[in-house]
Parts: C-alpha cells; sequence; structure tokens
C-alpha cells in the first residue's frame, strides 16, 4: 500500500491517547507467516500460513509533560501493551489492535534539533486485528447509554469476536463495557449482550482485550453500551467480529 496522510488518526496505547505526540505510523503489518511446503512433484509453491504475529511501528516527538508520549513510552515496559490505531475516528472505521511488547524507544536529534524517538511494539500472543471502531475515536459517557449501532452488512456469522477497550478517564466507582448484538437493529430482535462480550468493569484507566467462543453465533448489528456507577467516562473500543474460523 502506498504511503498515506495519517491526519485525524489516533494512537492509543494503553489506556491513554497518545495520538497528538506522534508525527507518524512507520508501519502496520502482520498475519500467518507463509511457510513454504512445496513438494517435489508440484510444479509452483505451495504455502501454508503459521504463525501469527503483528507490529506497529511509530515516531513520537519528545514530549516531557505530564500525560504525554514521554512520560509513557520512556518506561519501557517489560510487560504486554495494548495499542489501538484509529483510521480516522468516525464511527464504523477501520482500526489496527495489538497486544504488543515495546521492545525500544531510541532518540534521534536532527541538525535542526528536531528530537524523535523510534517504537517498535512486536505482537505478543495474538498478532495483528483488524476491527471495527464501534465508537466514534474516544467517547464520554455521563451515565449509562446505549451507543449507537454500527452494521456489519454481513447477517450472522458463527466464529465469534474478539474486542480491545481503552479508558482514558473516570469519574465515580466503576464503569462496565459491553457489546450487545441484534439482527434487525433492535427492531423484532431486541438488543441483547453478546456472551462473553463484558469488559471487566474499569475502576480508572485500563485497557483490555476480551474474547468469545470461537464457535459462537455474532449477529448482523452491534452496539456497545456502558453501565455501572460514575458521572464520566472516556474510553474507546474496536471489536472484531471474525467472517471465518479464527485460532490463536
Amino acid at each position: 500500500m502506498a504511503k498515506q496522510s495519517g491526519l485525524g488518526d489516533a494512537l492509543y496505547i494503553s489506556g491513554y491517547d497518545l495520538s497528538g505526540d506522534i508525527g507518524a505510523v512507520n508501519g502496520i503489518g502482520g498475519g500467518p507467516a507463509a511457510l513454504e511446503v512445496t513438494g517435489i512433484d508440484k510444479g509452483a509453491p505451495e504455502r501454508i500460513g503459521g504463525l501469527r504475529d503483528g507490529h506497529i511501528d511509530f515516531t513520537a516527538f519528545f514530549n516531557p509533560a505530564a500525560g504525554r508520549a514521554h512520560p509513557r513510552l520512556s518506561l519501557l515496559p517489560t510487560g504486554d501493551v495494548i495499542m489501538s490505531y484509529f483510521r480516522g475516528t468516525a464511527l464504523g472505521g477501520a482500526s489496527a489492535n495489538l497486544v504488543a511488547r515495546q521492545l525500544n524507544y531510541d532518540g534521534t536529534r536532527a541538525d535542526d534539533g528536531a528530537f524523535t524517538f523510534a517504537g517498535a511494539n512486536q505482537g505478543n500472543g495474538y498478532g495483528l486485528e483488524w476491527g471495527t471502531s464501534m465508537t466514534a475515536g474516544k467517547r464520554t459517557d455521563t451515565a449509562a447509554t446505549n451507543g449507537t449501532s454500527v452494521d456489519f452488512g454481513t447477517g450472522s456469522t458463527t466464529f465469534g469476536l474478539q474486542a480491545y477497550l481503552h479508558v482514558f478517564a473516570l469519574t465515580g466507582t466503576s464503569v462496565t463495557v459491553k457489546v450487545q448484538e441484534s439482527s434487525d437493529n433492535g427492531g423484532a430482535d431486541a438488543w441483547a449482550d453478546v456472551t462473553g462480550g463484558a469488559f471487566t468493569a474499569a475502576t480508572g484507566i485500563t485497557s483490555q482485550r476480551i474474547a468469545t467462543a470461537s464457535n459462537q453465533t455474532v449477529e448482523r448489528y452491534l452496539r456497545v453500551v456502558t453501565t455501572g456507577t460514575f458521572s464520566n467516562a472516556v474510553f474507546a473500543v474496536s471489536v472484531i467480529r471474525n467472517p471465518v474460523a479464527t485460532s490463536f
């Protein structure tokens, strides 16, 4: 794919919106490795899918202010981070998600004085998952809310789903974020919770990945709802509804 402008996009890492300090997302990639299994009796290469993997790499500006990119990324955590790249911030847009290890945070000072850092993040466990943005970028709820639905457009599928959550701010005791489904956008088929589609109640800044059973039926329309005791919850959700059988 040719290089594209990232204006209007967003990069969320472990419950922090670092978009304002990211100058470029240098690479997003992943999928199963192509293993060559060409037999000597074949006239062309044969390949099968191998290990699922992924990466998200970026360039960050040096910004040491509290709550900005440098204080977060310079920690170089040894555990997993959860990353979500929203391609634009429209409901139903594309989003790339990754459970990853942050490999580096290398600084470079240019001759003109610009100070930037390169971050490489390698998938750990699930590989890169392209999904659908179930919030228009960051969503703010001030009470329990039924979000606007997204039409996945192909009727029900029978291969389950995965979902990613970033909670950026919370005022109150806790918020529970859930995915609900309907075959007809809440008409004759009332909205119901997706089995396995509720995140653990959040009590502050956090990020999570959840997955349903891999053979579960998921209906055409999905929406994100919140419940709990809170007066302000700022969060973002991405959902991957699997069109084919998927294993990790």
